[in-house]
């Protein structure tokens, strides 16, 4: 799925077959811009046990360009809106994730409707077969204010997690790259695979 030529898309091997996918790229904010800077793709995928699992694919308005208060103000539209999805979906099917980078951490007012006291979506780093390797962060050095990348998932998807973390092997750590382990062939920042480190979890559904 594309939106203005930056993707968002989601990836299957044999035996998860994708049943329907559906963009949000056309939705419109107020005032009449694209809603989501880079869609909400929504993918129905089935399991090889027979179950269906709903995927939001998302990555949310940065904080730069523009003014820090336009750039909130979007976020949270478009985490209203993906909550949106999320509860409507969730009402037939129990099984969803909403994954992404959000761009921002979980306490931050733009976050809240995923991520605050309110929402029913659980963190995966919250379970505790996650492993952070002792840094929350998903950018960057991977502090705690770098927590922007997330596996958000209903109750009943949580509860079939079996195992979690996050994967850092391509990404530079610190001045000298060595915060964390990362591939020999990583020679200098600019060899990173990218700025941001993988975010996983095993389900058995």
């Amino acid at each position: 799925m594309t939106n203005g030529g930056i993707d968002v898309a989601i990836m299957t091997k044999e035996g998860f077959p994708i049943e329907s996918i559906q963009s949000h790229a056309d939705e419109r904010a107020k005032n009449g811009k694209p809603l989501f800077s880079r869609d909400c793709a929504t993918y129905q995928i089935k399991t090889p046990k027979g179950n269906t699992l709903w995927v939001l694919v998302n990555h949310l308005k940065s904080k730069g360009y523009g003014s820090a208060a336009e750039s909130n103000a979007k976020r949270q539209a478009q985490a209203k809106r993906i909550r949106e999805i999320y509860d409507a979906i969730v009402e037939t099917h129990p099984l969803v994730a909403v994954i992404g980078d959000l761009n921002d951490t979980p306490d931050s007012v733009p976050l809240a409707p995923l991520c605050g006291s309110g929402s029913p979506l659980k963190d995966i780093s919250e379970n505790f077969n996650f492993d952070d390797g002792g840094r929350p962060g998903t950018y960057a050095n991977g502090t705690k204010s770098n927590k922007i990348d997330y596996i958000l998932c209903s109750p009943a998807l949580m509860t079939t997690m079996t195992g979690g973390g996050i994967w850092r092997m391509g990404v530079w750590g610190g001045i000298n790259g060595t915060l964390f382990p990362h591939y020999d062939t990583i020679k200098d920042k600019s060899d990173a695979a990218s700025d941001h480190a993988a975010i996983w979890a095993d389900f058995d559904i």
